[in-house]
């Protein structure tokens, strides 16, 4: 999840009162994190520096991706993930 989506005092409490038994977190809400969080001090919180989707998976599915939005654009098909449409546009 995105940082601010999860709040962080009641995962905290959750973990700390032994109703989950751990958390992976990838992103907070403040970044980056203050030294006080919560979060941060537990041995049950597996913290990485915004590589949790960095996995071999994951960027097999992004090549994949990649690849058939090009090929679209080269079959004159309008890709899917555009930044710039307006440029498409006016062609």
């Amino acid at each position: 999840a995105r940082g601010g989506i999860v709040d962080e005092e009641a995962l905290a409490k959750v973990i700390s009162e032994g109703h989950l038994r751990g958390a992976g977190v990838d992103v907070f809400e403040e970044e980056p994190p203050r030294p006080d969080n919560p979060l941060l001090k537990s041995e049950k919180v597996y913290v990485t520096p915004h590589i949790g989707a960095n996995t071999v998976e994951a960027q097999d599915i992004a090549g994949e991706i990649i690849a058939e939005q090009v090929v679209k654009a080269l079959r004159g098909e309008r890709p899917e993930f555009l930044v710039n449409r307006e440029v498409l546009n006016d062609r």
